[in-house]
């Protein structure tokens, strides 16, 4: 039985979706197969590998998966859900389009019921892809909305929504709400310097009113993902961990605008190396400095 016909109940491992409950840390296939998994909360967890965090659930009735990484990152995912369950890929999410958490969705061609994203992350697949010339290489969303949008595999119900822009005018958030687990891309850089794509509609003011507005949507016991990190943080998160991402921000404008304002060149202020007042190491910080100047001088 192909892999593209059904996904495999249970692996050699002896692994089933019970099991998943002691399923954490490093597994290791063959030397750069390398990934790692954890299960989160109930039947819910997250795969790493190579770019953008990935979470993925398994029960009864199905397989749902938040964001794909590369081709040959999304193929080993597939593996290793094969190894866990024969059930079908009933949804697959992109959080955003950029192409460490989407161009691995080519894998699921075939494989995926729906691959679901706001309207505006499908835009910017469409797009990237033809500038690119290699749209028969990407598996673009087929179901899209403008503001939010909930599936049901088994008894987990998938709600995915839109707050704004903020790192591209295409940003959602994935929650499972029983496991209470929401997947929000790049909306955070936990303890990092962010890639604001202005390109794709990114917008710093706005992205702090987006992470008030998550704050407000989810209750104290979520669990949220994001995509990446910095060295020695995590990429499971709490509300805390978003208030400080909203305090980057803030402080990124504050800094740039008070340079602006005092007359400094767009040279010196290009740069700026530090950013004072955060309370984790924030060096070089040329790529947020660049993004803030252009925003709040309209370049």
């Amino acid at each position: 039985m192909k892999r593209r016909d059904s996904i495999k109940l249970f692996s050699s491992l002896g692994l089933s979706i019970a099991g998943l409950n002691s399923l954490a840390g490093p597994i290791n296939l063959f030397w750069q197969e390398a990934y790692t998994t954890e299960r989160i909360r109930g039947n819910a967890g997250i795969f790493k590998a190579r770019g953008g965090t990935i979470a993925w659930l398994i029960n009864e009735d199905g397989i749902a998966v938040v964001d794909s990484q590369f081709p040959e990152q999304s193929e080993l995912l597939l593996k290793f859900l094969g190894e866990q369950s024969e059930r079908p890929v009933r949804l697959l999410f992109n959080t955003h389009h950029h192409g460490d958490h989407s161009s691995g969705n080519i894998s699921f061609k075939g494989v995926a019921e729906k691959v679901v994203a706001h309207e505006n992350s499908k835009a910017n697949q469409e797009r990237v892809a033809s500038s690119r010339e290699n749209s028969p290489e990407q598996l673009l969303p087929d179901t899209t909305f403008s503001g939010e949008w909930s599936g049901v595999v088994g008894n987990e119900k998938i709600t995915s929504t839109w707050f704004g822009a903020a790192h591209t005018n295409g940003d959602a958030v994935i929650h499972f709400e029983n496991a209470n687990m929401a997947h929000v891309g790049d909306l955070v850089f936990n303890r990092r310097h962010p890639y604001i794509d202005q390109n794709s509609g990114a917008n710093i003011e706005n992205w702090i009113s987006v992470l008030q507005s998550i704050r407000k949507k989810y209750d104290r016991e979520t669990i949220f993902i994001c995509g990446h990190s910095g060295s020695d943080f995590d990429i499971k998160l709490n509300r805390d961990d978003l208030i400080a991402k909203e305090h980057y921000f803030e402080v990124l404008l504050e800094t740039v605008g008070k340079m602006i304002k005092d007359g400094r060149s767009k040279e010196e202020i290009l740069a700026t190396s530090k950013l004072e007042g955060l309370d984790w190491p924030a060096e070089n910080p040329q790529r947020s400095v660049t993004a803030a100047y252009n925003e709040l001088t309209s370049e």
